[in-house]
């Protein structure tokens, strides 16, 4: 169904309250994470960020991708670009949030990892040359709310990888967004707490939440913020069909970084792609 179609199916009151979530993404799309970058890591605490490592660096030994430059698109306040740092890969990280990225820098110089971090959107995103690998991690990619967008950075990773490259990135299903849909979570912790209200909305398959923030200062007082985010639900045939369109081959996927098959009740879905094959005439 073209967008032209559906948006004539739609009420005037649904197809206005679509164009505002999009104008507001849109709005505030390099602004997102400018409070929660701060305290990002300890509401992510949850997240089995070493698990995922282990399985991406599985998957690109397998490829005999054992070194080299690797692309953490969407890379946040670095969590995995640190993991891959610390397997033997150089790294270069590419997000949109210069806030978040000064998180990933001053890890960096903690750790002592050489990663290069450029403040770029991903759907535009420019690399000195190409890489082994592109990986993507925790739905960043979700935060792309249009398929040609979608076409078009596939495009670009498929533009930037070497011969053989890999490329390895998960996106949280319209299954997940279904079920979250219309939830309130909250949660406190002394240093910071967040209320986080979910809006999802199938005709349009965007997820907007609206996340109020209250972080301690130096003085022990709490300083309130609210951010809004949007994501996009793509499907799972949505997803290949963009990766075929961008010139990019389907190799596998699974559920979650774990040797198990999606279903229509997956959450998050790892896909792995790399280059189509070209056909040699003879």
């Amino acid at each position: 169904m073209s967008r032209a179609k559906k948006s004539e199916e739609m009420s005037p009151a649904h197809v206005e309250a679509v164009r505002n979530t999009k104008a507001a993404a849109e709005n505030s799309y390099m602004e997102s994470y400018t409070y929660l970058s701060a305290v990002y890591d300890i509401f992510m605490d949850n997240i089995p960020y070493d698990a995922w490592g282990k399985f991406i660096v599985s998957e690109l030994k397998k490829r005999g991708i054992d070194d080299g430059l690797i692309l953490d698109l969407g890379c946040g306040t670095g969590i995995m670009s640190e993991i891959l740092a610390g397997a033997g890969y150089d790294v270069i990280g590419v997000d949109s949030s210069a806030e978040m990225l000064a998180v990933a820098s001053a890890k960096a110089a903690e750790s002592g990892n050489e990663i290069l971090y450029l403040c770029q959107d991903m759907r535009e995103f420019e690399l000195y040359g190409t890489v082994r690998a592109v990986v993507s991690v925790c739905d960043a990619l979700n935060y792309i709310l249009e398929k040609e967008e979608l076409v078009r950075t596939f495009f670009l990773v498929s533009n930037y990888l070497d011969p053989g490259g890999v490329f390895i990135f998960d996106m949280t299903t319209p299954a997940e967004y279904e079920e979250i849909a219309d939830d309130v979570i909250a949660e406190n912790r002394d240093e910071c707490s967040f209320i986080w209200e979910n809006d999802f909305d199938p005709e349009s398959s965007l997820n907007r939440y609206d996340l109020t923030l209250f972080i301690r200062d130096e003085a022990g007082k709490y300083d309130k913020y609210d951010e809004t985010h949007v994501e996009r639900a793509y499907t799972e045939e949505e997803v290949r069909a963009a990766l075929i369109e961008a010139g990019l081959a389907y190799q596998s996927s699974c559920e979650d970084y774990k040797n198990a098959e999606p279903d229509s009740l997956s959450g998050r879905i790892c896909y792995i792609a790399g280059e189509c094959k070209k056909e040699v005439k003879e």
